[in-house]
């Protein structure tokens, strides 16, 4: 299930923080958001979704934006974690449950049009590609302060498919 290929996302933000020290976590490369600053945004958006789940409506617009989240790597690691037990708690009949969603609206537009319809399935989709495009750029950020963050983070399940790179990019599929 789309479930666990969070999971195993998750799990991988986990390792890497495991292996960097906080100048490396903290620090911003040329003006742009740190590494804890994007992780800090991909637990915002999950935690969102979970939020979320109780009364079928994700607001991905009420972030939190803990700012503690972005300076300790314990934080940040032990959010991940809760993120990932949740996760693997979802059930296989779970994706198809309806839900309402909204992101990014614009304050002018008519209130009645920012929720749309949705599905867990769906929104697990979403955050797996968002959490990758963050870690893309997280990898980016520390091959540029000198630190390789391992070839396939950062990097979809279907490009390391394609690359044949993955030991386990067919059991990502799931």
């Amino acid at each position: 299930m789309i479930a666990a290929q969070n999971v195993y996302f998750i799990e991988q933000g986990r390792a890497l923080l495991r292996n960097l020290d906080d100048n490396l976590f903290c620090r911003a490369a040329n003006g742009q958001s740190g590494v804890g600053a994007h992780l800090r945004h991909v637990i915002d958006c999950f935690r969102c979704f979970q939020r979320g789940l109780a009364d079928g409506r994700v607001d991905y617009d009420s972030r939190q934006r803990d700012p503690l989240l972005e300076q300790d790597r314990k934080i940040a690691d032990g959010a991940l974690a809760e993120i990932s037990q949740a996760l693997n708690n979802l059930g296989a009949d779970d994706a198809a449950r309806r839900l309402e969603v909204k992101v990014d609206t614009v304050a002018w537009e008519d209130p009645a049009l920012h929720w749309h319809v949705s599905s867990l399935g769906r929104e697990l989709q979403f955050l797996l590609s968002h959490t990758v495009h963050h870690y893309a750029l997280i990898a980016l950020l520390l091959r540029q302060q000198g630190f390789e963050p391992g070839a396939d983070f950062g990097v979809a399940p279907s490009t390391l498919e394609f690359q044949g790179k993955a030991v386990g990019a067919a059991s990502l599929r799931g």
